[in-house]
């Protein structure tokens, strides 16, 4: 059963780059034909998709988020990487990794909370 698992600061100061890391376990990020995502949500708000790396790794982003974003992988470690610079307060959220099958949300991590403040 595969089972993914956020990691990161959970406080960044405005401007500065916030960096997460999804581990991956019980599945490999090239298996066929599976892409892996970050979404966040905002306090009060819905989920927000933030993009996705496929088993390939041919990456797409969110417009919204497209100019600050980074996703990448580490397939030795099985890991995916969120970043996202000059953030604001915001972009505080939890921020969560989940394997998506076509279209579907497959499988999330439990998320993690990232606070934007000085």
């Amino acid at each position: 059963q595969v089972q993914l698992q956020e990691s990161g600061p959970a406080l960044v100061k405005p401007s500065q780059t916030l960096s997460l890391t999804c581990t991956v376990s019980g599945d490999s990020v090239t298996t066929n034909f599976y892409f892996w995502s970050w979404i966040r949500q905002p306090p009060g708000k819905g989920l927000e998709g933030i993009g996705f790396i496929s088993y390939s790794g041919s990456t797409f982003y969110s417009p919204a988020l497209k100019s600050r974003t980074s996703i990448s992988r580490d397939t030795s470690k099985n890991q995916i990487t969120l970043q996202v610079s000059s953030v604001t307060p915001e972009d505080t959220a939890v921020y969560y990794c989940v394997r998506m099958e076509g279209y579907t949300y497959d499988t999330f991590g439990q998320g993690t909370q990232a606070t934007v403040s000085s």
